[in-house]
């Protein structure tokens, strides 16, 4: 149980420092620490599908203006992380521009480090 707690803080820690920052500042080589390089994203933005290779996806984050850069509100949520054993999920939320994302990273225990290997993403309402 407690190598389980270490793990969640770990993960935690992992999307404070890397994914939340890397998203608000637009900045890949942050997002690049936290994210497996065979990492796929699927969901749907604004009801249309969304589908994209992590190149494609750190291609768009870095030809976009910032959050940081915009002025506008930026936040991250973790609202849960699951771990078994070597692998893991966390439920997070995130709010940036006028999009709301309920998002699902699969994480894998890769060399001590955890890794998002996967990202589901969806846009809800307000």
């Amino acid at each position: 149980m407690e190598t389980s707690q270490q793990d969640s803080l770990a993960i935690a820690q992992a999307l404070e420092e890397y994914y939340f920052k890397g998203i608000y500042e637009g900045d890949i080589n942050i997002l690049k620490n936290v994210y497996h390089p065979g990492t796929l994203l699927f969901g749907d933005v604004k009801g249309q599908p969304y589908a994209k290779t992590l190149d494609q996806y750190l291609d768009g984050v870095k030809n976009r203006q910032s959050v940081k850069d915009s002025g506008k509100p930026f936040k991250g949520t973790i609202i849960s992380i699951d771990v078994v054993n070597t692998i893991a999920m966390a439920k997070i939320h995130v709010k940036m521009y006028e999009f709301n994302y309920d998002e699902f990273l699969s994480f894998h225990k890769i060399n001590n480090r955890w890794m998002i290997v996967n990202k589901m993403l969806t846009d809800i309402a307000d």
